[in-house]
């Protein structure tokens, strides 16, 4: 990506990333075949591309779940080739958060108790005034001692959003956090989303929907393992704006047309 001479150097940068597993005996699958991927602090990146296009190991790789088998990943100015586990653990926690299509939220634990989670494993005092905080922060300051089974999907995500942001990560990894929704709910997740990239928040979202991508700054498409294309979106639609004109009304047109693209390389 194109930056000016002051412009802070990229958080992420991957160069020439491979990643291979074998299925199976016989079956050897080439998920990354040398990517290259640079995201810079502030950034509010799509990620696309078909089923086996390699986008789901390339968020595996970023959010340092995998390792690759080669070439460069440098997170927040760390090789991440060379960390062992407990390391590995370490630069998430710090530097990542996590936010799943399925929730993964645990049933018999109310929002609080999922939201404080990361610091039950991690270590960190304050936890409960800390979960409050962050389901404030994504609005369920009045639903913090229901469980799973009596939140909305949309208020579930909300949990899900606030259990990633107890460790005030810089970056947030959000895989389809909106493919289980209704439209109401996406604009309202996305509206998140966006609100926490203002204030300064990495996101790096894979979606397979176009209209929820032209909610974010950039798109980068995949296919075959590699990145295939590279667009700008000058004018990000606003998530808040949508559900400002639709009122109260249980649907959201999240289908308004298309946004303009800029292939980066043309910047």
């Amino acid at each position: 990506m194109t930056t000016t001479p002051n412009s802070p150097g990229p958080v992420i940068r991957l160069r020439a990333v491979t990643k291979t597993y074998r299925m199976g005996k016989d079956n050897i699958v080439q998920a990354l075949r040398g990517a290259d991927l640079d995201v810079h602090p502030g950034e509010f990146v799509a990620l696309m591309g078909p089923s086996g296009s390699g986008k789901s190991t390339m968020m595996n790789v970023l959010g340092c779940l995998d390792v690759p088998d080669s070439g460069s990943y440098i997170l927040a100015g760390q090789q991440v080739r060379q960390l062992n586990d407990d390391q590995l653990a370490a630069i998430r926690n710090k530097h990542i958060g996590f936010v799943f299509q399925t929730f993964n939220l645990l049933p018999r634990l109310n929002a609080i108790e999922n939201v404080e989670l990361p610091l039950v494993y991690g270590g960190g005092g304050n936890r409960a005034d800390r979960a409050k905080r962050a389901l404030a922060a994504v609005g369920l300051g009045e639903r913090m001692h229901h469980k799973p089974n009596e939140l909305s999907g949309g208020q579930q995500q909300r949990v899900a959003i606030a259990r990633a942001l107890l460790n005030d990560p810089s970056i947030i990894l959000a895989d389809e956090p909106t493919g289980n929704l209704d439209s109401r709910s996406s604009a309202e997740i996305l509206a998140i989303f966006q609100r926490l990239n203002d204030e300064g928040k990495t996101v790096v979202m894979v979606t397979h929907e176009p209209d929820v991508a032209e909610h974010c700054k950039r798109i980068v498409r995949m296919r075959d393992g590699l990145v295939s294309g590279d667009e700008l979106v000058p004018q990000p639609r606003r998530a808040e704006d949508e559900l400002r004109k639709a009122g109260t009304a249980q649907s959201v047109d999240l289908h308004t047309g298309a946004v303009p693209h800029i292939p980066v390389a043309a910047r």
